[in-house]
């Protein structure tokens, strides 16, 4: 063999390297037929009526979509439900005060009367799922058959509830029916020195030593249906629940996952991905950087602020770092130029078919989309992302009856310095920023009224609300701020953003169905929409950069040397320095990662194990690979997930509620 041959052999062997063998795609459950041989080739054992079936109990029966935006699974007979810490995280800050710090210290029901119900919360199980793509289709008026299918599906039985939703920007359509419980209590969250261990350090990084679950129950009415809270319920007897395996993971084992993915956008267009990549993502994260780093300074300083401000600082960081890992791997992997070229295979195929010219045409509405885009952003993300003019709007539109529970809650949980702080940060960030012709005339009179932005900002926050004093609203001139970059937004941005966006997606219809003819071997799964879907792949590790390579399981012995007291990320319990003190414990598997292609919304799914076990809680996924949302790269598309063996150690060992851990069940 000549010198290229050998190089060229090379090469095709690295290509072929685990890395590079994950598995792209979020397959719909009611079609997993089409994909059951591959994931048997992968060692799947299972078939797919045990992944779907609405004759009989499925894997899908042990899976709920949790609180409107996460996963969780049920794994006892009488309805205990795991889910990640983060998910229930708010649920776990409302119960706490400074007297009772649930975030700080944990918490644990030992008994069914401990367990605290958390009203507002619900979970779903999907019932089916049902093609209705001709029904839609061919309907003159297709929001009187959508309307029609949902109010008969919903009919049908006690606590249903019904969507249709479209797939393939329209091509085609299904009815999802669910089943909702709105008694959920909470069980059991370890403190947040291991429900969160890293915190927004470690958030989207790898290798990670999170300990990252909490623990719930369903709660139903006597005849085991959906029923609103009651001392008289009992719990939830599920159709199906997950078995716990003990076993490990290796390197190599074949993963799915199991839940409610939020969004992606795999197959838009090379414009979409620059603006994101180049313009938008970028924007999003100065600000967010500016109001993590004013929250961050005022919770430093005093434990209540802290409690006060955690689940808020939670969220405004979780999208600013996904961010920030996105734009990195669309520059990376050079995206755009990526999508340039199939863009120009594509037209060249299109060539005098239907979808000639159809790419020029979205390249023109782009570029008309664009500002607005920039300009509706910013706003969400400055004038409408501040909490004062939030609430003042929020108790204005309010029903009498509910306005003082509305109050409460906000007051609990909000400091006017921290506020004000952000007002002026953010308001000045959008003057310089959004373009005058793009702002409401309130903030150019404003301006001239005031003189300067913290000028503005006494005015704002120098009303009745800002004081807690409710009499007069309406008046108040938090409110008034709120209400006009609201109709600005509601009057002028918006609808002038869904009508170019609107002729986007129209094409996108096109642009799809396209694909599909051009490349009618490809196996084409649909964009997620917080519906249910199965990914699976393989326990792997992965090359972040040049001479690097991450294993794919962490350790107790990695929290250990992350240990520092002086840090509140990373200042570990006493308990847990004690029980790795006895040596026993050294080699506690903590996390693994795995190829699973996911999205938000994954966040407590089911890991599960080639015979359907549960071993792990999906929680996050790595730095590098983030951009999957929009192009999926097997070499740093990796998921994060709690191993199920520390949450067990944890539950048991660290925190004395072993006696919980009876209501599951083990395989070897």
């Amino acid at each position: 063999m000549n010198l290229r041959k050998s190089l060229l052999a090379l090469l095709a062997a690295a290509v072929l390297t685990p890395a590079a063998l994950a598995d792209e795609g979020m397959w719909l459950p009611m079609l997993i037929s089409q994909r059951i041989e591959h994931m048997h080739e992968k060692g799947f054992t299972l078939d797919a009526e045990d992944i779907y079936s609405i004759n009989q109990a499925s894997l899908k029966d042990a899976v709920v979509l949790f609180g409107g935006g996460c996963t969780g699974e049920v794994v006892s007979p009488e309805g205990l439900l795991f889910t990640n810490h983060h998910c229930g995280y708010s649920q776990i800050q409302k119960h706490s005060s400074v007297e009772h710090d649930y975030l700080r210290d944990g918490f644990w029901a030992l008994s069914r009367e401990q367990e605290l119900p958390n009203p507002g919360l619900s979970v779903m199980f999907l019932e089916y799922m049902q093609d209705v793509t001709a029904e839609v289709s061919a309907a003159a008026d297709r929001q009187a058959v959508i309307d029609s299918l949902v109010t008969s599906a919903e009919a049908a039985g006690k606590g249903l509830s019904a969507a249709v939703e479209e797939f393939y920007y329209g091509n085609q359509f299904f009815l999802f029916v669910y089943k909702e419980f709105s008694d959920v209590r909470l069980v059991g969250a370890p403190p947040s020195s291991i429900g969160k261990f890293g915190g927004d350090t470690d958030n989207w990084m790898w290798p990670r030593h999170t300990g990252d679950f909490s623990i719930f129950r369903i709660y139903a009415g006597p005849d085991n249906e959906p029923a609103e809270y009651s001392e008289d319920n009992v719990p939830y007897r599920p159709k199906k629940y997950f078995r716990i395996s003990t076993a490990g993971v290796q390197e190599g084992d074949f993963t799915f996952i199991y839940g409610f993915p939020g969004s992606t956008r795999e197959y838009v267009t090379s414009d979409e991905v620059r603006y994101i990549g180049e313009i938008s993502d970028p924007a999003k994260i100065a600000l967010r950087t500016m109001r993590l780093e004013i929250m961050k300074k005022y919770m430093d300083s005093s434990q209540d602020l802290r409690i006060r401000y955690s689940s808020k600082y939670a969220s405004v960081s979780n999208a600013w770092k996904k961010w920030q890992g996105e734009a990195g791997g669309i520059e990376r992997n050079g995206t755009v130029a990526e999508k340039e070229a199939y863009e120009a295979r594509f037209a060249e195929w299109a060539a005098g078919t239907r979808y000639d010219g159809l790419l020029d045409r979205l390249d023109s509405l782009y570029r008309v989309l664009e500002p607005l885009n920039f300009a509706r952003e910013y706003t969400s993300e400055t004038a409408l992302a501040l909490e004062l003019p939030q609430f003042a709007t929020a108790y204005c539109n309010a029903a009498e009856e509910d306005r003082e529970e509305l109050a409460s809650d906000f007051y609990k949980d909000w400091w006017l310095p921290v506020d004000k702080e952000c007002f002026v940060a953010l308001m000045q960030a959008y003057g310089e920023n959004v373009p005058a012709e793009f702002r409401p005339a309130y903030y150019d009179s404003s301006m001239v009224r005031y003189g300067s932005i913290p000028a503005w900002a006494d005015a704002v926050f120098g009303g009745d609300l800002s004081k807690g004093e409710l009499s007069d609203a309406d008046g108040d001139p938090a409110y008034a701020f709120r209400k006009a970059f609201t109709e600005h937004y509601n009057n002028v941005l918006l609808p002038e953003y869904l009508r170019v966006s609107g002729e986007i997606t129209a094409l996108y219809k096109d642009y799809m169905q396209g694909q599909m003819e051009f490349e009618p071997e490809k196996a084409f799964y649909p964009d997620a929409n917080l519906t249910l879907r199965v990914a699976y792949g393989n326990i792997a590790g992965y090359s972040p950069s040049d001479g690097v390579y991450y294993k794919p399981v962490s350790t107790l012995t990695g929290i250990m040397e992350k240990d520092d007291p002086g840090i509140f990320d990373y200042n570990v319990p006493q308990k847990l320095r004690e029980l790795y003190a006895t040596g026993l414990y050294n080699d506690m598997p903590v996390c693994f990662i795995a190829t699973n292609h996911t999205s938000g919304g994954n966040s407590g799914s089911p890991v599960i194990d080639a015979d359907g076990n549960l071993i792990g809680l999906n929680f996050d996924r790595v730095w590098e690979g983030t951009m999957s949302d929009i192009a999926f790269d097997p070499a740093f598309c990796r998921n994060i997930c709690l191993d199920i063996r520390y949450l067990i150690f944890v539950v048991d060992k660290v925190c004395g509620a072993g006696s919980l851990l009876d209501e599951l069940e083990f395989v070897e």
